[in-house]
């Protein structure tokens, strides 16, 4: 089936302003063609009115997984259950104009499979599996008094990561999740909030194990994304080969203008803290956990601000938990404080197609893109928070040439 967008005012992260009004040709699951005026009869005529055209959005740090804001409880769900709860929460996310996720620990090539095969909507999967941790790291939820033997081998599908210890065991887990699917590689190199037995400052791996992952990711033509939030931390990933910088709120200048040099792409996920802050309690989050929120939570407005100036390019990522999921597109404004709109509009477009190795493909209103489109009311240059309230303003989100909501465009 064909469609003909006319009258689209195109928004994709690359103008400070929305662009004069087009028309867009879509046939099948690309783009055919973007051009002033374009002659396709037999196409269906969707005239947008003058309305904001952008490419569907990208969130490049989700874990579709966690159902419940407790990381170890969701551990120990069933598989079924989690995955029925997964399909939910993926679904509300396209419906806010997300078509493209990054899954960075949690979902498998199953799951990958089955949100591409379902009948519910569902956004293009990019996964890494199940996250490597060391022990005592950031997915090493046993706490301090459980000293049984860590799970190595049947990883429940609610469970975020895995746990190696040691070069041998870093290169055969990397090799495993590339084996079942994983399309790079997530490691924990920081404490983390979320986990009991890790404060911030902790350094995951040894740098031996960190240059043996990268090798294995290198080797499989991939790349190594790193749970990361000190400066310390982050200097050292970087000087082994990490390329994916997740969070990174404690970041200073000259390690941020380092990982710019080397061609590094930095996911901060400020919506998190605040979430997590005010509602994580209510919601389940560990005590422990919710205690150490604040000491990254209020750097992350500043590191936004030292990443842009260093030149460091930033994907968007949001990485909530449970309920807290809804909170998703708030990124967005958060951002808006401190950034101008259409480099925040870029950071869900065509900075984070850049890090999922999807430019030209995805991110991008063009020729030979998929057609992964949503219309929306007004200008969200203008205002960002026309990307916010669950998809309100958004009257049509297209994936893949599929439309997966249509209301009046009157």
């Amino acid at each position: 089936m064909s469609f003909l967008f006319t009258n689209a005012r195109i928004v994709d992260g690359r103008e400070p302003e929305r662009g004069a009004p087009v028309e867009v040709l879509v046939e099948g699951e690309v783009i055919r063609e973007v051009a002033p005026k374009i002659s396709a009869p037999s196409a269906e005529v969707i005239d947008l009115k003058g309305r904001t055209l952008m490419p569907g959005l990208i969130d490049a740090h989700v874990h579709t997984i966690a159902c419940l804001a407790d990381l170890g409880a969701n551990a120990k769900l069933p598989d079924s259950l989690v995955a029925v709860r997964a399909m939910k929460l993926m679904g509300e996310m396209v419906m806010r104009g997300f078509t493209t996720v990054r899954d960075v620990g949690g979902a498998d090539h199953g799951l990958k499979v089955a949100a591409a095969e379902s009948a519910l909507p569902a956004p293009r999967l990019v996964i890494s599996g199940k996250a490597l941790s060391q022990t005592g790291g950031h997915c090493d939820f046993r706490g301090p008094y459980d000293d049984r033997e860590t799970i190595r081998t049947g990883f429940r599908l609610g469970a975020l990561g895995r746990v190696a210890d040691g070069v041998p065991e870093m290169r055969r887990a990397a090799r495993e999740e590339i084996k079942a699917g994983a399309q790079f590689i997530k490691i924990m190199a920081n404490g983390g909030v979320a986990s009991p037995t890790d404060p911030i400052h902790f350094l995951g791996f040894s740098r031996e194990e960190l240059l043996a992952v990268v090798e294995e990711a290198r080797n499989a033509g991939t790349y190594v994304s790193a749970h990361l939030y000190t400066d310390e931390g982050i200097r050292r990933a970087v000087e082994c080969g990490v390329h994916s910088l997740e969070h990174c709120n404690l970041i200073q200048s000259e390690t941020a203008k380092f990982a710019a040099t080397q061609g590094a792409i930095a996911v901060p996920t400020l919506v998190t803290y605040d979430k997590l802050s005010s509602e994580g309690a209510a919601m389940g989050f560990p005590a422990g956990s919710v205690a150490k929120i604040d000491s990254v939570r209020l750097a992350g407005m500043e590191s936004i601000s030292i990443m842009r100036d260093a030149g460091l390019p930033m994907a968007y990522g949001s990485d909530l938990l449970g309920e807290m999921h809804r909170h998703q597109s708030e990124e967005f404004v958060i951002r808006g404080r401190v950034m101008p709109a259409h480099e925040v509009i870029a950071s869900a477009t065509a900075v984070a197609a850049r890090l999922l190795r999807m430019e030209g493909k995805i991110g991008t209103v063009a020729a030979g893109a998929f057609a992964d489109l949503i219309v929306v009311d007004g200008d969200p240059l203008a205002d960002l928070s026309l990307l916010t309230r669950q998809g309100a303003h958004m009257p049509l989100i297209m994936q893949g040439g599929t439309v997966l909501k249509h209301t009046s465009l009157n």
